[in-house]
């Protein structure tokens, strides 16, 4: 006879044993989901997003410029700083002196080894190959300028090769002749060509350097300036977008385009309602620059879809977005001089900057001793408590810089500041004494006081600068 007192008893206890097992599966699973499992310290997953940030703003709302007052940063860094030009006021014409100096700055053979990746050294009959690619025979007494507009995202060389050379530690990620990237809708002087006329040495708004000449459409001053001074653009604020597949038309067909990146949008009376065999209610309508069969420039109608994430016109320069441009970044690998489709340090906080129609030097040095902005400065014997102090009152966004390395300050926690940054190397101390000596390799967000260079040296130690983009200290140059 079935004893039902004894199967309620047996039921119960079961169902104890499960909720117990419930229970703890949910307090695990909570507490769990607040820790984030990579190799950084004191970072939680939900520090890993954005809002995390934005909804602890409070006062700290940071900077803020209007669209006038941008264009006015712009154009007072341009005249004052030496790494910054406008490409299209370069002179027509270059005298022998000027574009051997050109050259000189970017293709000189290094005073220290290099390596292939195989582990061969690069030889002195290597580098005078490298060397007779410039066409310095090519030189005249008086050189014309061209000028062009970039079509594709195209990496800036230090030589006319494709070759990868690295230092002696053979860090394979750091190619040395890798220097920065050019995107398209950029304008460019054109300054000389290599040897076999593949490559280009140009310069944009902040470099000089070799690209290939595939990458550039050629065109008159006049067309490049009415292309890109048109005011109603579309602004790519992802982090990266492409444009609508088009068959048969691979200039204008899933076009990488970057952040930053601006393209004029088609008048009302310009635009169609079916293109390329498809409606475009869903599009954007924008001018692409493109080259034709002899390199010229041509502009065609590219569609890039609604649902991307782009603008029109630049993003509002304001705590919130600046935020959120970073992240969109996050996890991307870490490029040197823009490799691997991706960027570095500064490539990442000039993107994201240029979200806001903001231009900055290219590299970090540039930029932290660039008096541009508001500097807070510090020298070897300024105390860590004097440094500390500054940090306290950071608003978001301000760039705290090292040598070699920028980062965006995101906002503290628990009285520790928090960066987000672009970086190779990590190292840090553990609670329990151990030197951690590790990678990031990719976007991150970390902490800043905790970080060490070496087991001697912090990042704090080494900060040099922190600067708040304003238009207030460039304004009394």
């Amino acid at each position: 006879m079935l004893n039902l007192s004894r199967v309620s008893n047996n039921c119960f206890q079961k169902f104890q044993r499960f909720y117990v097992f419930a229970l703890f599966l949910v307090l695990y699973t909570t507490s769990s989901l607040g820790q984030s499992s990579s190799n950084v310290p004191d970072i939680t997953q939900q520090q890993l997003n954005p809002k995390y940030w934005q909804t602890k703003l409070g006062n700290n709302k940071g900077i803020s410029m209007k669209s006038q007052e941008i264009n006015k940063f712009n154009q007072q860094l341009v005249a004052t700083n030496p790494h910054m030009v406008d490409p299209l006021a370069t002179p027509t014409t270059l005298s022998k002196k000027g574009l051997l100096k050109k050259i000189n700055s970017i293709s000189s053979v290094p005073k220290s080894a290099r390596f292939y990746a195989d582990g061969t050294q690069v030889s002195a009959e290597k580098f005078k190959e490298y060397t007779k690619a410039l066409n310095l025979n090519g030189v005249k007494q008086q050189n014309t300028v061209a000028y062009g507009l970039v079509t594709a995202r195209s990496s800036l060389r230090t030589f006319p090769t494709l070759d990868r050379v690295f230092n002696r530690a053979m860090d394979l990620d750091l190619d040395r002749f890798q220097e920065t990237a050019v995107f398209p809708g950029e304008a460019v002087a054109i300054l000389h060509s290599s040897s076999d006329g593949k490559w280009l040495l140009v310069q944009n708004y902040h470099y000089v350097a070799w690209m290939l000449e595939e990458d550039l459409a050629f065109g008159s001053k006049q067309q490049i300036q009415s292309y890109i001074q048109q005011q109603d653009f579309l602004l790519i604020s992802g982090a990266k977008v492409q444009t609508s597949f088009v068959p048969n038309q691979d200039d204008i067909s899933q076009v990488q385009l970057d952040m930053g990146i601006t393209l004029p949008l088609l008048r009302r009376d310009e635009e169609q309602g079916e293109l390329y065999g498809q409606s475009t209610a869903g599009s954007y309508q924008v001018k692409l620059p493109t080259r034709d069969s002899d390199g010229r420039l041509h502009i065609k109608t590219a569609l890039i879809g609604r649902t991307q994430d782009v603008h029109i016109g630049y993003l509002e320069y304001t705590a919130e977005n600046l935020i959120a441009q970073g992240f969109k970044f996050l996890g991307e690998r870490y490029g040197w001089g823009h490799d691997y489709n991706g960027r570095d340090c500064t490539g990442f906080v000039g993107e994201i900057y240029k979200s806001f129609g903001i231009l900055m030097p290219r590299n970090s040095g540039q930029q932290g001793k660039g008096e541009y902005g508001t500097n807070f400065r510090f020298d070897k014997n300024t105390e860590l408590a004097t440094k500390l102090a500054v940090i306290d009152n950071l608003q978001i966004g301000d760039l705290i810089y090292i040598p070699g390395h920028v980062m965006m300050y995101l906002g503290e926690e628990n009285g520790q500041p928090r960066v987000i940054h672009d970086v190779k190397g990590l190292a840090y101390w553990t609670p329990d004494g151990e030197f951690y000596k590790g990678v990031l390799n990719a976007v991150s967000v970390t902490p800043l006081i905790k970080l060490q260079l070496n087991k001697t040296t912090s990042y704090l130690d080494k900060i040099y600068n922190i600067k708040r983009i304003t238009l207030d200290s460039i304004q009394q140059q």
